[in-house]
C-alpha cells in the first residue's frame, strides 16, 4: 500500500468545504423570506419601504384591512365617503390613502412609536 501525497488530502479537503459550502447555500436560500410573506404577517419594515400614492387602486385579493396596513392609513373609510360597505372592495376600486407621517396629520408619533419598535 502506498502513501497518499499531501496534496491529494489537501484537494479532498477542499471539495468537502465546497460541498459544504454548497450545501448550506442551498439551504439558506430555501429559507429566504421574500418581502411578500413578511407583508402577509404585518412586517413593518416591508411598508416603511413602499408608501402608497393618495390615489390607489385595488388589486385582486386585497382587504380594506391589508391596504391600511400597507399604506399606513386606519382611517379609509373615514376618507373614502363612496365606501359604504367596508366588506365590498372589488379589483379595480380607486380609494384616496393618507398615510401616517411625522408632521402630525393622523397621530405621527404613534407611527413613529410603533414602527421603531423593531429596529
Amino acid at each position: 500500500m502506498g502513501s497518499v501525497s499531501s496534496s491529494t488530502v489537501m484537494a479532498e479537503k477542499i471539495c468537502w468545504y465546497c460541498a459544504l459550502l454548497m450545501a448550506l447555500m442551498l439551504v439558506l436560500s430555501c429559507c429566504e423570506v421574500s418581502e411578500s410573506e413578511l407583508a402577509a404577517v404585518g412586517h413593518p419594515r416591508v411598508f416603511e419601504e413602499k408608501p402608497c400614492d393618495e390615489i390607489y387602486v385595488v388589486r385582486e385579493g386585497e382587504t380594506l384591512h391589508t391596504i391600511s396596513e400597507k399604506c399606513r392609513d386606519p382611517y379609509i373609510v373615514e376618507e373614502n365617503p363612496h365606501i359604504h360597505d367596508p366588506d365590498d372592495v372589488f379589483p379595480g376600486l380607486v380609494i384616496k390613502i393618507s398615510p401616517f407621517n411625522d408632521s402630525g396629520s393622523h397621530g405621527g408619533a404613534v407611527y413613529t412609536y410603533l414602527f421603531t419598535l423593531d429596529t
